[in-house]
């Protein structure tokens, strides 16, 4: 219906189709979230593009035992309730943004001597 050219609208549920728009009542809907949003967690560890490109012209090659290291490191990290952490071992240092579960940097062995690490909260050494 239309009055003055405006137009009302009938009472219909705002919100995304085929979404209630309540608050889950009961913990099975809120528990369900949770473990959703902890698999995606656990789902891997990305690398940035920047970190892929630090990575490759520092020649640090990344095999299945150093992503399984790394990956437990962001975990322990992670339950401690890190945000950005370097990761310190033989292959160099990698800083991770824990949340996002993302390798931000890297930087080899001989790359780290005399350099300053800013704007993270933890390190864990391997």
């Amino acid at each position: 219906m239309d009055i003055n050219r405006i137009g009302f609208v009938t009472n219909r549920p705002a919100g995304i189709q085929g979404q209630s728009g309540q608050i889950p009542e009961n913990e099975s809907e809120q528990t369900g979230f949770k473990t959703l949003l902890q698999e995606k967690a656990k789902a891997g560890l990305n690398f940035s593009k920047h970190a892929a490109k630090r990575m490759n012209e520092r020649g640090i090659s990344v095999d299945n035992q150093l992503m399984n290291d790394l990956e437990h490191a962001v975990e322990g990290a992670r339950k401690k309730g890190a945000r950005d952490v370097a990761i310190i071992g033989p292959q160099g240092v990698f800083i991770v943004n824990v949340p996002n579960n993302t390798v931000v940097t890297t930087m080899s062995q001989s790359d780290m001597r005399e350099r300053v690490f800013t704007n993270i909260d933890s390190a864990v050494l391997m």
